[in-house]
């Protein structure tokens, strides 16, 4: 049955697949979410108060995350955005399969920008340091390969 109440005219291979990639859309948009949440929190995130602590964006914020990644108000108000985005479009196989593609693209394009920005200037208003670049790369690549690969339709050899 689907959603609608009318039986699914789809193979049962294929209903695993679409809730596959729907599941998986919202597991990442969930991290996103609590990642946006967490970039927040004192003591997860160091530097967060006083002088050099987390700024509205860019050269203002020296705020990191988990000590490592360096966030801001910006930078986590993205991330929970983003987590939202994805839960919203986790409700279709399309829109979950698109979000995971969509998404890892534009974090590789984040990869590259943080990457031939000079750091020390207005252009770094994300704001992103080397830890955040690889990982843009790593969410990137692993968004996409997710997109692509989940929730395909397994043929069978014979």
């Amino acid at each position: 049955m689907t959603g609608t109440g009318h039986p699914s005219t789809l193979a049962p291979a294929e209903e695993q697949a679409r809730a596959r990639v729907q599941t998986t859309a919202i597991v990442v948009a969930a991290t996103f979410i609590v990642v946006g949440i967490l970039g927040f929190v004192p003591g997860i995130t160091s530097h967060y108060r006083g002088t050099g602590g987390m700024g509205f964006s860019g050269l203002n914020s020296h705020a990191e995350l988990f000590g490592v990644f360096r966030v801001s108000v910006f930078h986590n108000g993205v991330h929970l955005l983003f987590g939202f985005v994805g839960a919203i479009c986790s409700f279709t196989p399309k829109w979950a399969r698109l979000y995971l593609i969509v998404g890892g693209a534009a974090y590789l394009v984040l990869f590259v920008y943080g990457f031939v920005i000079d750091r020390d200037t207005d252009a770094n208003f994300v704001p992103v340091n080397t830890a955040d670049n690889w990982l843009h790369l790593a969410l990137g690549v692993g968004m996409v390969v997710l997109g692509v690969v989940v929730g395909r339709e397994r043929r069978r050899v014979v």
